[in-house]
């Protein structure tokens, strides 16, 4: 029997201006109402232009579901109400970092002055999910072996083709610009919990950091509470793309998990291996090749992924995912955020139109 896996998901939104489609300010005033209605689900992020939401713990992927939707909905509203606009792609079209405006807060001053361009640049919108666990040694556990699908779901999540006013080439440019943080990408292998803590306390003691927090890896056990956090991914278009993405997330838990309770393993590959998929990812989406290591070999994006879904097919139905998981076919049938920002640019020229799509995109399925 599968224990189980909560969720949390965390989602940053751009606030842009209706009649420019720039990012803009919208001075912490979303937040503040938005603490009126929902307390403690809505907070300022770096940028003033940014909003990050997260959902309570949910004991499944259709509660989580419903916190999404309606986190989505109530920004829209209090956004729409004060003149803004909201949505949700892993990088603006075309605003420029060096107009946006810092969050007043002695953090993140902390932060630029120690980071200085690398982060006043970090202009980024990505999604975070929460996967509980029973302990942290069996976080740990599981956040060792999963790292090798890290390039995988990633790579169904690229939505960020564009990049100050330029197609990048990328599919997701959004981490390529976070590249530029210390303490990021994928992690490194840990043999034990001791060993894990002992690395955070001695960059706590040379000054490195602070606290726990600044590392800010693809993957981490979280340090302060027992999940496995995934942090890879660019924020999706959708409220559909998003659920599906954590639905993959804990399935991967859960069924590494299960590996364990019958003294099985996935196998430990070495994080410049995987570097070298996240890289692929990152510039073709689900339109190139990825390099299963195990055959030593290229094969096609969307032929690995097929095969993460009949890895995780035993545990799906007992976490009442398969509906979500499902539709990852509909994504590789369709494209991902960044394939179809690609697409309206192609057919309009006109990255206000990519802007606007953003916009109209936020809504859907909620």
């Amino acid at each position: 029997m599968l224990r189980n896996f909560t969720l949390g998901i965390e989602e940053e939104y751009m606030v842009m201006d209706p009649r420019t489609l720039e990012l803009c300010s919208h001075e912490q005033k979303i937040v503040e109402q938005a603490h009126k209605i929902i307390p403690e689900k809505v907070k300022a992020e770096f940028h003033q232009a940014v909003v990050e939401v997260g959902t309570h713990i949910c004991s499944n992927i259709d509660e989580a579901r419903a916190d999404v939707a309606y986190l989505r909905k109530t920004v829209a509203q209090i956004a729409g109400d004060m003149g803004y606009n909201i949505g949700a792609s892993g990088t603006h079209p075309f605003s420029k970092w060096e107009a946006q405006l810092i969050t007043d807060h002695p953090r993140y001053f902390e932060i630029v002055n120690e980071m200085q361009d690398a982060a006043r640049s970090n202009l980024i919108f990505g999604l975070h999910v929460h996967v509980g666990m029973e302990n942290r040694e069996m976080a740990l556990h599981i956040a060792n072996s999963v790292r090798y699908f890290l390039p995988h779901v990633f790579a169904l999540s690229t939505n960020s083709p564009f990049w100050e006013g330029r197609n990048t080439g990328f599919k997701s440019y959004r981490t390529k610009v976070f590249d530029k943080f210390p303490r990021t990408g994928i992690p490194d292998y840990f043999a034990s919990i001791e060993e894990y803590d002992r690395y955070i306390q001695l960059l706590v003691k040379t000054k490195c950091i602070d606290n726990a927090r600044k590392v800010w890896w693809d993957l981490r056990v979280h340090p302060f509470y027992d999940t496995v956090e995934f942090r890879i991914c660019d924020v999706p278009l959708t409220l559909q793309e998003t659920c599906t993405i954590a639905a993959i997330f804990q399935a991967l838990c859960a069924k590494i998990y299960k590996l364990r309770m019958q003294n099985l393993n996935f196998i430990i590959y070495n994080r410049a291996l995987v570097n070298e998929n996240k890289w692929r990812a990152s510039r073709y989406g689900i339109d190139g090749n990825l390099i299963d290591f195990g055959k030593e070999a290229e094969v096609n994006t969307r032929a690995l992924i097929f095969e993460l879904l009949e890895f995780v097919d035993d545990v799906v139905d007992e976490l009442g995912s398969r509906s979500y998981i499902e539709y990852t076919k509909e994504m590789l049938l369709n494209g991902t955020g960044a394939d179809k920002q690609l697409a309206v640019f192609k057919e309009n020229k006109n990255l206000h139109s990519v802007a606007d799509f953003i916009i109209k995109q936020f809504l859907k399925d909620c």
